[in-house]
């Protein structure tokens, strides 16, 4: 916020080191993330893992939405870290699981990154939150390394 007694260059530097600070977080958790994730190991790349249970089960499928705040959401921001939870814990009913939130610089101001037993889950969990009218949601569907390597199996 700039008020007429802030210096302007003062004002940048704690910008600066904002940004670096938060930005820095993100790598540091984004590597946490990853140092747990058995998909990201030391292992050859050619080596595929195999994501099924001795029971055979699949791991249910990643999606990774990009999310903008609506102006009633941008109103009641300070909201935000509570209303995720609530979603998090209504929606775990339903097989979904919120792996990992992060809140954002630039254009988007949150990216999710959940599993869910199907598309069809995923998109009605999606659609319920998007219809609070707090946010706005762009979901990608994300591949494991061994969900590559079946994909590309049957490319003829």
């Amino acid at each position: 916020m700039l008020t007429k007694n802030r210096d302007p260059d003062s004002i940048g530097l704690m910008k600066t080191k904002t940004t670096g600070s938060i930005l820095a977080l993100c790598f540091f958790g984004a590597a946490l993330c990853f140092a747990d994730d058995p998909q990201m190991s030391t292992s050859k790349p050619n080596e595929s893992k195999s994501k099924v249970t001795a029971r055979t089960e699949k791991v249910k499928p990643t999606y990774i939405s990009l999310v903008q705040f609506t102006d009633k959401g941008m109103q009641g921001a300070k909201q935000t870290t509570q209303r995720v939870a609530a979603w998090a814990a209504k929606v775990q009913s339903m097989g979904v699981t919120i792996k990992q939130m992060y809140w954002t610089l630039g254009q988007y101001d949150q990216v999710c990154i959940f599993e869910a037993p199907d598309d069809e889950t995923a998109a009605s969990v999606l659609l319920a939150a998007d219809m609070l009218g707090n946010i706005r949601t762009q979901t990608m569907r994300a591949f494991t390394a061994s969900e590559m390597e079946q994909i590309l199996s049957r490319v003829p």
